[in-house]
């Protein structure tokens, strides 16, 4: 079948082209086709002419093609019989032709080596134009400058350290907005300096073009710019719809408008690196962090971008370090137990300088250098399935089991169904203790009673994280949706404790007919628009009979003679009745 299709398309491609000459072919022809593509090539010379063989996989006898096509002169081309001299001869005229603008070259793709597996696929899928070229990784040049910004700062000391005593940096400069004047900086300098490294400290914004271009300036020729380190970054959290305008640009002009000069300053330096110090918030998501996410989810896709221009650059997704930093002071014991709560531990500095190194070695744009407690993952995703999508693939959680006509009445089941079942006053403690049990959890207070329910959640040490934590583990404890800013909209255990009661237990039911109500709109919308099958009409007309029983056995009042005829009615009869008792209003 494959021999015959090829056959076909050869003949069609012979066609065209005669048809295209009005019969008469070509005079020359290049070849670098095969099997019968080079017999219909050979037809498209009835007049005769040269046939030059460009290829290697299908050499023909000149001596056959005499005989069999008059005229035609055969000759297989080798490139190298040529000999040196004329092809650089060739080669000569080539480049002055591309020097004189007369030709332009091709465009060339560039492929890191450890990617050539990658880079063969993709030139024998033909998806290439130009040339692909294979490229060996560069080492830091002790010779060259390392710039690292933020370079004065807690993880901008141990990355010069790391680069002058591990990579035999000798030449680095630190900028940072305080620059000389920071804290530290003369000590850091000593011991770098004691290392055998020469540095500058540039007092330097590097959101600012103008400052950042004249540190760039600065740096001498014989010692060019060869890696830049972006480390410098603020954070100023909060919740999304209560981020400010100021709040937002605090937070992305250190991250984004400095990347974006040291890119656009340093796109012509011929860099080993250029690596860009994110965070796992802008790939896994962290609550109350919505400015931070963006601004280093900028920094991702600035590296994707270097690398399609090929230009060096890697995005490096951090957790949280273990020794603290500017970005990382505020935080207390109960902020840092949070976040091993959620299955991510702090990195020593040890692993992250590790990680660091075995991301200079992997040519990957963005990579996530995080510290996981898959034990601590897998038991969250057990107790509340809420997981960051990153992470499900990692463990899996195994799903309670219950005896055969048994009901699970774990979680917010259990809980609603403890409700419908006490009175008010009863309804009041569960819900005010479930309260204070989760937001002990979350400040790491070994007892519940230590959080009083008239206290204001943010003089008990609430932020806007630590609130978006206690709302989501409600949320999912009680199965009722509550809005990011719930703990501050109800600011206080007690109130929020009565704003979870409209939900799960309104007063005598009273409260719940309105919404009965308009889930039974919905409902009757719903049965309106669908269009199904016989099978699944049964299904839902039984099931509508038995809720409508449920709801006759539970109903107070005396039962006349209509709720009979219900549940004698027919389909049609019973959907009518839904039409015509439900109107929306």
């Amino acid at each position: 079948d494959e021999a015959h299709i090829a056959s076909s398309r050869s003949l069609e491609f012979r066609e065209r082209f005669l048809t295209a000459t009005d019969g008469r072919g070509m005079d020359v022809i290049l070849n670098a086709l095969s099997g019968e593509f080079v017999d219909a090539s050979l037809d498209l010379l009835p007049r005769g002419g040269r046939f030059i063989e460009m290829g290697r996989t299908d050499i023909r006898d000149p001596g056959t093609i005499a005989a069999d096509h008059e005229g035609v002169e055969y000759r297989a081309f080798d490139l190298i019989e040529a000999g040196a001299e004329r092809i650089g001869g060739w080669l000569a005229e080539v480049v002055g032709l591309l020097e004189g603008g007369v030709l332009e070259p091709l465009p060339v793709a560039s492929w890191d080596v450890r990617r050539a597996r990658e880079a063969f696929r993709h030139v024998s899928q033909a998806r290439h134009v130009g040339k692909v070229v294979l490229t060996v990784p560069r080492v830091l040049d002790a010779g060259g400058t390392v710039l690292v910004t933020g370079g004065t700062g807690t993880l901008g000391g141990l990355v010069a350290r790391h680069l002058v005593s591990v990579h035999g940096v000798r030449h680095l400069v630190l900028a940072s907005r305080r620059g000389s004047a920071a804290e530290g900086v003369a000590e850091l300098v000593v011991e770098l300096e004691k290392s055998g490294a020469v540095v500058t400290v540039a007092a330097c914004d590097a959101a600012d073009r103008d400052q950042l271009a004249a540190t760039l300036a600065a740096i001498p020729a014989e010692h060019p710019l060869t890696a830049v380190i972006h480390v410098a970054g603020v954070s100023d959290d909060g919740a999304l719809d209560t981020l400010t305008a100021e709040q937002v640009e605090r937070v992305l002009r250190p991250k984004v408008d400095a990347a974006v000069n040291l890119d656009e300053l340093t796109a012509g330096a011929d860099l080993a690196a250029f690596v860009l110090y994110s965070s796992a918030s802008g790939v896994v998501g962290t609550p109350g962090q919505g400015n931070y996410a963006a601004a280093n989810a900028f920094l991702d896709g600035l590296a994707e971008r270097r690398r399609a221009r090929g230009l060096a650059g890697q995005s490096l997704a951090w957790g949280l370090w273990e020794q603290e930093s500017t970005l990382t002071a505020h935080l207390g014991d109960s902020d840092r137990a949070r976040m091993e709560r959620t299955g991510v531990r702090a990195l020593t500095s040890e692993e992250g300088l590790g990680l660091f190194d075995a991301a200079l070695a992997t040519d990957e744009a963005l990579l996530v250098p995080l510290h996981l407690d898959l034990g601590t993952l897998r038991t969250r995703a057990a107790s509340d399935g809420e997981l960051p999508p990153l992470f499900r693939g990692l463990v899996r959680a195994a799903g309670r089991r219950t005896v055969a006509g048994e009901a699970d009445t774990s979680g917010a089941e259990a809980l609603r169904r403890r409700l419908d079942a006490a009175g008010e006053p009863e309804r009041r403690r569960l819900i005010v203790e479930l309260v204070r049990q989760q937001a002990a959890a979350v400040l790491a207070l070994p007892e519940a009673a230590q959080v009083e329910i008239e206290r204001p959640f943010r003089e008990a040490g609430f932020d806007s994280l630590t609130g978006v934590e206690l709302r989501n583990k409600l949320g999912a404890a009680t199965g009722v949706r509550l809005s990011p800013t719930a703990v501050f909209d109800h600011p206080t255990p007690a109130a929020l404790t009565e704003h979870l009661l409209e939900h799960l237990a309104p007063d005598g039911g009273a409260q719940a007919v309105p919404r009965l109500l308009t889930e039974l709109n919905r409902l009757e919308q719903t049965l309106k628009s669908l269009d199904v099958d016989a099978t699944a009409h049964t299904e839902v007309t039984l099931r509508l009979r038995t809720l409508l029983s449920q709801w006759d056995t539970k109903a107070a009042p005396a039962a006349d003679d209509s709720a009979e005829d219900l549940r004698s009615a027919t389909d049609e009869e019973l959907f009518g009745f839904l039409d015509d008792e439900l109107e929306t209003p």
